[in-house]
């Protein structure tokens, strides 16, 4: 059975390059081309591919929110994205988005092939750079799980700028106490620094929803 494929990248000589090189494997057919986000949507809502081949930096719109709007309204298409961005966030955000693969445009012939062919079976497929950055992502989030409420209040705090005092007097604790939180705080996340663990909590996403709770819970406008 053949796989349907729709590329998006708004550089018309990768589109064309991708095209010759997917088509020389009579298992794939290139269906159609998009140039930015809205355009792919459109296209993805026409043809309803098997798999969208996805660069992440697309005028309009980025790849992270087509590829969301597009498994939203197509939950059997797959989007496998195909990108020279390879950070920590980018990797992340494109799988919660609902991407089942990430290469990056350095990829081999075979092993793209072989992410499309894995991405239509429904089986994830990621380059070993993408694998490393989604792994520790992975084991930030199982630390983050393993820390006590009081423990996550005070590395929002901390995120948030407060001193070990600011931290003591919103959460009417000493000063001491606060140390030895962020003493486990570190130790759980595998970090050596303050600063270290709130890119750790700003990464995660815990800064403003555990900010939110704490102001709720005191009822009163504490400065952050």
């Amino acid at each position: 059975m053949t796989i349907r494929v729709l590329i998006v990248d708004d550089h018309s000589v990768v589109r064309e390059g991708l095209r010759v090189f997917l088509g020389r494997d009579p298992a794939l057919e290139v269906v159609d081309e998009a140039a930015n986000g809205p355009e792919a949507i459109e296209k993805a809502r026409l043809w309803r591919p098997d798999i969208v081949l996805m660069d992440l930096l697309i005028p309009i719109m980025d790849g992270i929110e087509t590829t969301t709007i597009i498994r939203h309204e197509l939950p059997e298409t797959q989007v496998v994205v195909l990108t020279n961005v390879l950070d920590s966030t980018s990797v992340t955000n494109a799988i919660r988005a609902g991407a089942i693969g990430y290469m990056l445009k350095n990829v081999q012939a075979t092993e793209l092939h072989t992410a499309i062919k894995a991405a239509a079976a429904g089986q994830m497929h990621l380059s070993p750079q993408a694998s490393t950055y989604l792994l520790r992502e992975v084991r930030d989030a199982e630390s983050v799980c393993s820390l006590t409420e009081r423990e996550t209040n005070v590395l929002n705090l901390l995120a948030q700028g407060c001193s070990n005092k600011e931290i003591a007097q919103v959460l009417h604790i000493a000063e001491d106490t606060v140390k030895t939180h962020i003493r486990h705080i570190l130790a759980k996340l595998g970090v050596q620094s303050r600063t270290q663990a709130t890119l750790a909590a700003m990464r995660l996403g815990l800064v403003a929803q555990q900010a939110r709770s704490i102001m709720e819970d005191r009822g009163r406008g504490y400065k952050l």
